[in-house]
């Protein structure tokens, strides 16, 4: 029996667009921003900003000496959040019903610290609250030093909210995080970037099968 559902961000709550992100970055003088930027999984400069082994700052350093010019926080938090595609308030109502309904929701998620300055404001929804208020936990790789696939960040969620595998749903885009997760025995449901999952995840729960 399904307690627990843990949830991606990007591409499952919120829409992405990887193309306007990447044209953000070469706006700012990143001429190979697009082999730079990955859509489920960053590297560089990028994958240590999210693996938390750089901070903002640290990032905005770097960027700049590839620019070529002092970059400001302001600029390269405009380049992260064209990520934003859209917030479907679809996805947050089924959240809220998901939690009445007694599911535990966890949030799970390769981010950074400029996608969680809005995240974790209160214009994150629109009407005044952040995404905690969505959650019951949350796990960012930039805090944890980790990133998905690596199955020891599955791991650290069950063993530090002490749930298990078996009774855990995990709902991610990407499909090398999804079968990351099913080796550990967590079930998995792979939407595509943006669909509507609002209807098909309470069929999954009802009927517990594993969507792919």
């Amino acid at each position: 029996m399904i307690k627990n559902i843990i949830f991606d961000l990007g591409g499952v709550i919120i829409t992405l667009d990887h193309q306007y992100a990447v044209k953000c970055f070469e706006r700012l003088g990143l001429a190979n921003a697009a082999q730079q930027l990955d859509p489920y999984t960053q590297g560089g400069m990028f994958g240590d900003l999210e693996e938390g082994k750089i901070n903002a700052s640290e990032f905005i350093d770097k960027l700049s000496n590839e620019c070529g010019r002092q970059l400001s926080y302001e600029e390269c938090l405009h380049a992260w959040l064209a990520y934003r595609k859209e917030l479907p308030q679809r996805n947050l109502k089924a959240l809220r019903q998901l939690r009445k309904e007694g599911y535990r929701l966890i949030l799970l998620s390769n981010t950074n610290p400029f996608m969680m300055h809005w995240a974790n404001g209160e214009n994150f929804d629109g009407n005044g609250h952040a995404i905690s208020d969505y959650f019951d936990a949350l796990y960012m790789s930039y805090k944890v030093g980790m990133m998905k696939p690596d199955p020891m960040f599955f791991r650290k969620v069950l063993m530090d909210e002490k749930i298990l595998a078996e009774e855990t749903l995990f709902v991610d885009d990407g499909p090398r995080n999804v079968a990351a997760a099913s080796q550990l025995g967590i079930y998995t449901y792979c939407p595509e970037n943006g669909a509507d999952w609002t209807q098909e995840i309470h069929a999954y729960l009802q009927k517990e099968g594993v969507l792919v």
